[in-house]
């Protein structure tokens, strides 16, 4: 039997799950490099996202590309215990978003229990860590997802849907699960301060989730005109590179320059 924490002062006890016995360990070592989410409207670091990187900085691509269906739950795993590990090693003080494989998990109340013992081995409090899932992800059972959602919400953790109007199925999903957090897929934010379309669809999602009491956040800024179009839209959370690249293994710092 495993011990896992509901709370910060409440735990459960759950039994381990067959998928998770049954999957294989991965022979392959990755990194994280963090990237700041801007609070464009106080100027100041709101979160930081963990993104995976090859043990010498290589591409996210170059380490997914080993993951397959026998070791993406062990993958999973490490990643999450990774990710707090060096937020905490850094002296992080902002959220942490995580992204997570939603396929990778069997039972949400039996596969968090890594992210429990790294969040308190690592004296990281789980209530600035967000799990975040793409909307482009191939979920094989949104059902699932949102029940995996809610568990996390339960537990403590703040929730987000990533890349949010590349997928096909996010209002869909919105109406069964509000999560704490939206970031607006960096191809609606491209160009938009000279695109009507663009402008047009960013502002009906941002008007709902203000209606459905959802953060909103734009990714992928590259630009002052974007920055400034998305302010002027009420949208206060930002990322990309006009803020800050990835840091590897690094927090990131954000340039005089890019408030003004």
């Amino acid at each position: 039997m495993i011990n896992i924490a509901k709370s910060q002062s409440e735990k459960t006890t759950v039994t381990q799950c067959e998928g998770c016995r049954d999957s294989n360990g991965i022979d392959f070592d990755f990194e994280y490099a963090y990237q700041p989410i801007v609070n464009f409207s106080t100027r100041t670091i709101y979160a930081h996202e963990a993104l995976v990187r090859g043990p010498n900085g290589e591409s996210a691509a170059s380490v997914l590309a080993k993951v397959n269906n026998e070791n993406v739950y062990s993958f999973d795993q490490a990643c999450r215990v990774k990710a707090v590990a060096g937020a905490a090693k850094l002296g992080m003080r902002e959220l942490l978003s995580i992204n997570f494989l939603p396929n990778a998990v069997y039972r949400p109340e039996v596969c968090i229990r890594t992210t429990f013992e790294a969040a308190r081995m690592n004296n990281f409090p789980i209530e600035r860590i967000i799990f975040e899932v793409t909307e482009g992800e191939q979920v094989q059972d949104r059902a699932h997802l949102v029940n995996i959602f809610r568990e996390y919400r339960r537990f403590g953790f703040q929730t987000a849907i990533d890349d949010f109007g590349a997928g096909y199925a996010g209002l869909n999903l919105l109406s069964e699960y509000q999560p704490d957090l939206i970031k607006i897929d960096m191809d609606l934010v491209r160009n938009i301060d000279s695109s009507g379309s663009r402008q047009a669809i960013v502002r009906a999602i941002a008007s709902m989730c203000r209606e459905l009491n959802i953060l909103i956040l734009a990714e992928g800024i590259e630009t002052r005109g974007e920055r400034d179009f998305l302010a002027d839209a009420g949208i206060e959370l930002m990322q990309g590179y006009f803020f800050s690249k990835p840091i590897f293994q690094g927090l990131g710092q954000i340039d005089q320059a890019a408030w003004t």
